[in-house]
């Protein structure tokens, strides 16, 4: 089984600042990643529409970190689980359990990738054009290379070698299009 992943909003970070904003379906699980800053609301609900989604369909959110333009808009989805470095949440109950390994579903993982912050994690997405990485690793296809806000620039370069090593047929960054490792 493989899932199928959509770009809802590419994102940017130069005078202004926007996540990129991930849809993916497998089965009977809708999860969005990184549902943060964009330039309106409008922009993501106009795309799900798009994409036959309801806001309510949304099962499982997952934050790559915790800075406020990859989680901003979250409460968009009020039906979903939401996915961190260490715990899933839904309505009062926090359930403690590590990231790194977690499978949301059959076609999607979660993979501790720290170095932009101690508690970064990439969501693994197998699709048919095969293994789709969404990471805070990278900003863009165009660098930085040098993470300019990295807790720890070393930790990241060993997750960047860590996820590469997957041989990942794509990387949908923080704030860019999708790209092609190379």
């Amino acid at each position: 089984m493989t899932a199928r992943l959509d770009v809802l909003s590419t994102g940017y970070a130069d005078e202004r600042v926007a996540s990129t904003v991930v849809l993916i379906r497998d089965g009977d699980v809708t999860i969005v990643v990184d549902p943060g800053m964009v330039a309106d609301r409008s922009v993501l609900l106009g795309r799900l529409r798009e994409l036959g989604v309801e806001p309510a369909s949304v099962t499982d959110v997952v934050f790559s970190h915790h800075h406020p333009d990859h989680t901003l808009n979250a409460a968009l989805f009020g039906q979903a689980r939401f996915h961190d470095h260490w715990a899933i949440y839904k309505d009062d109950v926090w359930e403690e359990r590590q990231a790194d390994g977690y499978e949301v579903s059959e076609s999607v993982h979660l993979l501790a990738t720290p170095g932009h912050t101690a508690e970064d994690i990439t969501t693994l997405v197998v699709t048919a054009d095969g293994l789709v990485a969404c990471t805070h690793l990278w900003w863009s296809a165009d660098g930085p290379e040098i993470d300019p806000l990295a807790l720890d620039q070393a930790l990241l370069e060993e997750s960047r070698r860590k996820l590469l090593a997957l041989r990942p047929a794509s990387i949908v960054p923080g704030h860019g299009a999708p790209f092609a490792p190379g």
